[in-house]
């Protein structure tokens, strides 16, 4: 059985998906399954943002991506649920239907190393290219810390 994460944002098209993408190329295939939604439903159907997609392409990331939202009866096919900022924590928390589901949402950059203070990965949407581009650093730097986590779940699983 794969071990089941999605990541989620307000959209869909930003910080979710490009999570989604960096997540996906560094699990192995079939072990773990990634995917993204959004807290909102504002974007669903549409593909990622142009940025989020150039930024990606540039760093050697594969990107197919159509928008959709969260869905309150995924928790139960889900082992995580990755949060890119406190308010979509609350909303997630809000929405899981029993207190193990809302033990699933979790921080993306709690699983970084060196974060400090403030958790959250700032929404780039409304700003320039170099929010896309610092998006893209907080991602991957929290993957290492989130493939370590998962890794030793599915390990425990096994064993």
């Amino acid at each position: 059985m794969s071990y089941r994460v999605c990541f989620v944002c307000t959209g869909n098209i930003c910080r979710s998906p490009m999570a989604e993408a960096v997540f996906r190329a560094r699990v192995a295939e079939g072990l773990v399954e990634v995917d993204s939604a959004g807290t909102g439903d504002w974007h669903v159907g549409e593909g990622a943002d142009p940025r989020t997609v150039s930024v990606l392409e540039e760093n050697s990331y594969a990107v197919a991506h159509t928008a959709r939202m969260f869905e309150r009866s995924w928790f139960s096919r889900l082992d995580l649920v990755i949060a890119l900022d406190a308010g979509h924590v609350r909303a997630l928390r809000r929405l899981a239907p029993t207190d193990e589901d809302a033990q699933k949402v979790r921080l993306l950059r709690a699983y970084a190393p060196v974060a400090d203070g403030d958790l959250d990965v700032p929404d780039p949407y409304y700003g320039g290219r170099d929010g896309f581009e610092e998006c893209l650093h907080m991602v991957e730097e929290a993957s290492v810390g989130l493939l370590a986590a998962v890794r030793a779940d599915v390990e425990g699983r096994v064993a």
